[in-house]
């Protein structure tokens, strides 16, 4: 397959006494998707300087808010690499938080020296919106007959073009290899997500491809079969530690052989 290069952008809306439903519950997003500066409080300690500095992780709190996906690769490995994931991060811009791709530019000031990447990013991007009454319509109800909406299809066809952008950038510093995790279904708890389903899945076939078509050579981890509902912790997004070790136990056969 040829690879390609892309770029582009975005849009929203709201009203009335809604707007003040959608502060609080935006809020209430933002503290459990660890945004603004709680990203950083419900975020595993960045590490600049590891056994293995070429090895560098980002993304948002599926790593970040334990670490455990971390600390189980590093265990295998027998080596320690550099964290940078933020909880709350987003895959390019969003001001409450460090984006994946800021995560990166951070990485190269403290040591330009990087062979592989290991990481996620893209589900904030529609997790947040989703939460926040859902301007995008990417929770499919019953009555969609599980067909998920064009507008959610556009918010992550950006995504494509945010994502195949962001490999490129990480090809074009020297990077050499990318492990890129997508998203596993998430759960009804704090939070009310199980219908978002069909966005997880149209957005995993997006991050897929972009890792597929970049100029990085790029590998795509599938979590959605492994993962299941017991592996998610009462919010209803994040891994619990049954859950951070199923991820990595489908990232190391793809890190192994780069190490």
């Amino acid at each position: 397959m040829n690879k390609i290069r892309h770029c582009d952008e975005r849009d929203t809306s709201s009203k009335g006494h809604s707007l003040f439903r959608l502060m609080a519950v935006t809020a209430m997003a933002m503290a459990m998707t660890g945004c603004g500066q709680l990203g950083q409080l419900l975020s595993n300690p960045q590490v600049p300087d590891a056994d293995n500095d070429q090895v560098i992780f980002l993304g948002d709190s599926i790593f970040a808010l334990s670490g455990k996906i971390q600390d189980e690769l590093e265990s295998k490995a027998g080596e320690s690499f550099r964290r940078y994931t933020v909880s709350g991060a987003e895959l390019t811009g969003g001001f409450l938080a460090p984006s994946v791709v800021e995560q990166f530019a951070t990485a190269q000031e403290d040591n330009p020296d990087i062979r592989t990447m290991v990481g996620n990013g893209g589900g904030n991007d529609i997790l947040i919106p989703a939460i926040a009454l859902d301007p995008y319509n990417c929770k499919t109800q019953w009555y969609q007959f599980g067909r998920l909406s064009s507008k959610c299809k556009d918010l992550i066809d950006d995504l494509y073009v945010d994502g195949v952008n962001y490999l490129n950038e990480l090809s074009d510093a020297g990077v050499e290899n990318g492990v890129l995790v997508g998203y596993y279904y998430t759960k009804n708890g704090l939070f009310r997500l199980k219908s978002m389903r069909q966005a997880v899945d149209y957005g995993n076939k997006i991050l897929a491809r972009a890792c597929e078509y970049s100029t990085l050579d790029c590998t795509f981890v599938d979590p959605r079969q492994v993962v299941t509902e017991s592996d998610i912790i009462f919010d209803g997004i994040h891994p619990a530690d049954s859950g951070s070790q199923k991820i990595a136990e489908l990232i190391w056969p793809k890190l192994q052989p780069l190490l």
